[in-house]
């Protein structure tokens, strides 16, 4: 089920740009958060890393110039920095932390990007109103087809 996801994310997603003109995080960034919306810690943890990621990349934009490909760049790494030392520090200091693990290190620095390009309000809720319509209509197809 989780080609059918995929896909049907990325479908969602690219209608949802087309009629609103708002990316909901990306285009793949929705349907992984539908593959983990019964895991809703994971999405947490990945929202939250993706806050930090765009905390740190605003601050090293103070010193240095940041825009374009430069700008993507940055926020890939630091979203791949933020999640890597997330998941290697939280089992240290909580012993139950396995739930509260980021959706692997490219989704939250793709979201980090949507959110540093368009404000966080409409992007974050562009992004659950995708991934639940997604999650249902997954459900729906797997209901009817399997």
């Amino acid at each position: 089920m989780i080609f059918e996801t995929l896909l049907i994310g990325i479908l969602v997603a690219v209608l949802y740009v087309e009629i609103m003109d708002i990316y909901p995080g990306g285009i793949i960034v929705p349907a992984y958060f539908a593959l983990y919306l019964d895991l809703p810690l994971r999405i947490l943890a990945t929202l939250l890393i993706a806050a930090l990621t765009l905390l740190t990349y605003r601050m090293l934009s103070r010193m240095f110039i940041l825009f374009g490909k430069r700008r993507f760049a940055i926020l890939i790494l630091l979203g791949v920095v933020w999640a890597q030392l997330w998941s290697l520090v939280f089992p240290v200091l909580f012993v139950s932390s396995l739930e509260l693990k980021a959706i692997g290190w490219i989704i939250p620095a793709l979201l980090a990007n949507n959110l540093e390009k368009q404000k966080i309000v409409p992007t974050v809720a562009s992004l659950f109103i995708v991934s639940i319509v997604t999650y249902f209509l997954v459900r729906l197809v797997g209901w009817i087809f399997y």
